[in-house]
């Protein structure tokens, strides 16, 4: 084999694997902030000033649809859950 045409071959087996490595780590965080933010989304459910039935429904909702749930939780969720009864 040409040893030019070797040493491209090797260069290019090498970037690869490279690629591959930082797609795994980059796919490897996503997955750790996924969950980590489902977490913050649960335990601020759990904290949270609601009654017993909303707070169900809630965690419910952020088990049934994970990421969208917990997007809610503090889009929405959170700041009515801080709004004093009776008002609207």
């Amino acid at each position: 084999m040409n040893p030019q045409l070797a040493h491209e071959m090797t260069l290019a087996a090498t970037s690869e694997g490279a690629i591959s490595i930082a797609l795994v780590g980059v796919v490897a965080a996503a997955g750790i902030a996924y969950v980590a933010f489902f977490v913050a989304a649960l335990v601020s459910i759990a904290r949270s000033g609601l009654t017993g039935g909303m707070k169900l429904g809630w965690i419910v909702f952020a088990f049934v649809a994970p990421f969208l749930g917990s997007l809610l939780w503090f889009l929405v969720g959170r700041r009515d859950s801080q709004r004093p009864l009776g008002t609207a």
